[in-house]
């Protein structure tokens, strides 16, 4: 029994000193980053060298205006070869008469001129001008206001003394549309020179700056004939109305593509 005891302590004993042996527990070994931070401020808008999502390099102006005169400078001068309008004239009157492409009109209505309806078919907006809500002409795209600019004043008696003039006499043009009853502005003649000669609009109507396949020397024929497109019509149909091919009827008007729009004046015969 009493070795029986004896060996029932010695195992106890045993267990208990093993139970009091401290654990030790390894810790993970941690890494110290470096973090290098650059002290100079980067801009991430280089004003001289944005680009788009494309990668390809946009360009800066200074004020909406040059921006204005870069965007449509090119249909300005195409409508010179058709029209004989000189694109400096054209272009002066689309900054004033639409704040430089900023005004309602412009914005809402791709109506750089401020041409009000007068019998017309296509879509309209109104705005307030000498009188509250004004019909005024509503166009898909800026470029059938510059043609509708061109047939305005082409088409117009009053205006036919301006086409004896040289492209280049800009101040003649500036005053004379005045005189013929455009604007009543005492000063817009001034206004027009004024933002000419600043901006150097006189270069366009010598052809500079844009390479174009329009000859700005083409003479305006008194009978030219035009059509406004009205639902249903196409390219075709106008051909086979007018006796011209379709391609014709495209370089006459300057299309790309064989897309109309209700309203839209096409020229069928120069």
């Amino acid at each position: 029994m009493n070795r029986f005891l004896m060996l029932v302590c010695v195992v106890f004993a045993f267990y208990s000193c093993k139970a009091k042996k401290p654990v030790v527990v390894k810790k993970p070994k941690t890494r110290t980053v470096k973090v290098v931070t650059n002290k100079k401020n980067v801009n991430t808008q280089n004003k001289e060298h944005k680009t788009d999502n494309g990668g390809k390099s946009t360009k800066n102006y200074a004020s909406s205006t040059e921006q204005y005169i870069d965007l449509h400078k090119e249909i300005a001068q195409q409508e010179m070869g058709l029209y004989g309008i000189p694109a400096s004239i054209t272009l002066a009157q689309g900054i004033l008469e639409s704040g430089s492409g900023r005004g309602r009109l412009s914005l809402q209505a791709n109506n750089h001129f401020g041409i009000k309806c007068h019998g017309w078919t296509g879509a309209k907006i109104y705005h307030d001008d000498d009188k509250k809500q004004e019909c005024f002409r509503k166009y898909k795209d800026a470029k059938y206001s510059f043609r509708d600019h061109s047939l305005f004043l082409s088409e117009r008696k009053r205006y036919s003394a301006l086409f004896k003039l040289r492209k280049e006499d800009y101040k003649g043009w500036a005053k004379g549309l005045r005189a013929a009853g455009y604007a009543t502005d005492k000063k817009y003649p001034q206004k027009l020179i004024s933002l000419i000669e600043r901006y150097k609009l006189y270069e366009l109507d010598k052809g500079r700056s844009i390479n174009t396949d329009v000859k700005y020397d083409s003479p305006i024929k008194s009978k030219r004939i035009t059509h406004t497109v009205s639902k249903g019509d196409t390219l075709y149909a106008i051909s086979r109305r007018y006796n011209i091919t379709v391609k014709e009827l495209q370089n006459i008007n300057g299309l790309r593509s064989t897309t109309l729009d209700i309203g839209q004046v096409l020229i069928v015969k120069p």
